[in-house]
């Protein structure tokens, strides 16, 4: 018997998946509220992304790729009509006002079949990487950046300035495993990558999910830990549990749920961007979790709670 035999999930996956509730309505396109190209007159940061209409940008006639997967392009248009576009494309200006693709080809015909007028897009000098690679860095040093957003530099790093792991790593004074780590997110759907972004997971959740190598499957697992709000740890026991064959320890318990739990969801929703999970099992126990997008949504919840008169 071979020892790389694929690790399913055998009997226990129906289980541990069960018939949970479609969380897709957690999940909003990734925004990019950088400059537009139309009408930007200053000389703008290699960091930026820019937003540049689809009938300015053109191939570029030395891609190496001559042939694209049309059901993956299919698939890739689909998630980015749901979910944007999660890493931009990087272009170049060249004559006549136009925007040459420099990488991402791939992602921008993906984009021109959903229909997007505008593309997310870097755009940079091609003659000048040392400039380029000095942006990027500066960009990877600033702790405001998301895990996807860190991948994404670091990548960038590898197609367009030519680094290896190793020089990034002396450059931005990390161990290589940590480079390593944070390019290997790039390798999950663009669904778990969105979910990844927007902190509906975490890193260490993804981790998890990297160690299957089933794409829907690393989807319907990302939904249960939204749905069931499941710590990395109660993830992993699912898994080794299911694996086993065995019958997981906790099945899904949110079911159907009463019309006032819905109405209370939808009222909470409405200050609250990210949405509110509610989970109720059948004896009538359960728990709410209430994810904000900042600051100023809890204010005004509190606002409203206030202006509540008291019985």
């Amino acid at each position: 018997m071979s020892s790389k035999e694929p690790r399913g999930l055998g009997k226990g996956l129906s289980a541990l998946l069960g018939d949970a509730p479609d969380v897709d309505q957690l999940r909003k396109p990734v925004g990019y509220v950088n400059k537009e190209i139309i009408g930007t007159r200053s000389r703008q940061n290699s960091s930026d992304i820019f937003r540049i209409p689809a009938d300015m940008i053109v191939p570029n006639p030395f891609q190496p790729r001559f042939t694209f997967d049309e059901e993956a392009l299919e698939e890739l248009a689909a998630s980015i009509r749901t979910l944007g576009l999660i890493q931009p494309i990087t272009v170049r200006k060249i004559a006549g006002g136009r925007y040459q693709i420099i990488s991402g080809e791939r992602r921008f015909r993906a984009c021109r079949m959903a229909g997007m007028p505008m593309i997310p897009a870097y755009v940079r000098d091609a003659d000048d990487v040392a400039m380029l690679e000095m942006a990027i860095v500066e960009n990877i040093q600033r702790e405001d950046l998301d895990p996807i957003e860190e991948a994404m530099s670091f990548q960038r790093l590898i197609d367009e300035c030519s680094l290896t792991q190793e020089q990034m790593a002396e450059r931005l004074a990390k161990k290589r495993s940590t480079v390593t780590n944070a390019l290997r997110l790039l390798k999950l759907p663009v669904k778990v990558q969105h979910d990844l972004k927007e902190g509906l997971i975490t890193v260490g959740h993804a981790k998890v999910l990297l160690g299957l190598e089933d794409h829907r499957l690393q989807e319907r697992l990302c939904d249960m830990i939204i749905q069931e709000d499941l710590s990395v740890r109660q993830l992993e026991q699912q898994i080794r549990l299911a694996q086993e064959g065995n019958t997981p320890a906790r099945k899904s318990a949110t079911g159907e749920l009463p019309a006032e739990y819905t109405q209370l969801g939808e009222k909470l929703g409405s200050f609250f961007q990210r949405g509110v999970s509610l989970r109720r099992s059948a004896g009538g126990k359960g728990s709410m979790t209430v994810r904000f997008e900042s600051d100023d949504e809890v204010r005004a919840f509190l606002e409203a709670l206030d202006s509540i008169p008291c019985r």
